[in-house]
């Protein structure tokens, strides 16, 4: 696909669209691919889908400024709503496909499931670290934050002022410039 068929494709779609960059020879893609096909199933008709072979639309993938394949980018009326790189479970293609057809961009994104573990495991290494290497509760406190960091999304108090905070800097933003 070339650039600007895709830049039309995308800006006068009259509905959201989700496009998913795969290639032939990626396995996180092709694990991820029967999931995938379900939840468009589910969306069929509400949500249109365009799947990119990146080694046939080299052009494409440049202009999304992608690194990383498998991604998944949802757009709604030419605008980019939310992207993914990196294998999604097919909770996280329902989450992603559902926030697309919102049309709105999440206030709170949740990690990847991969990303929840590491950032658990590296903030309970952290953590253990400050504790029995000098007791230092600085350290320990750090690696509580690095724990949550990968849980933040499902904690009612943080997604209860993660929206007010954001439209806190949008305002200031917007007055600024």
């Amino acid at each position: 696909m070339k650039k600007l068929e895709f830049q039309r494709k995308i800006k006068y779609n009259p509905r959201p669209m989700i496009v998913d960059l795969w290639a032939p020879w990626c396995s996180p893609c092709k694990a991820m691919a029967p999931g995938f096909k379900e939840v468009s199933k589910k969306y069929l008709g509400q949500v249109d889908v365009l799947k990119i072979n990146v080694d046939e639309s080299p052009e494409v993938m440049k202009e999304l400024g992608v690194m990383s394949i498998p991604t998944v980018i949802g757009f709604a009326k030419g605008v980019e709503i939310l992207r993914r790189s990196g294998m999604q479970t097919q909770g996280m293609l329902d989450f992603f496909f559902e926030t697309t057809l919102s049309e709105k961009k999440p206030a709170i994104m949740p990690p990847a499931p991969a990303a929840r573990v590491f950032r658990t495991l590296l903030g309970l290494t952290v953590a253990a670290l400050g504790w029995f290497v000098g007791h230092s509760i600085i350290i320990v406190i750090a690696g509580g934050i690095i724990v949550f960091s990968g849980y933040y999304d499902r904690c009612p108090i943080f997604r209860a002022i993660a929206p007010r905070i954001k439209s806190f800097f949008t305002a200031s933003k917007n007055t600024a410039g």
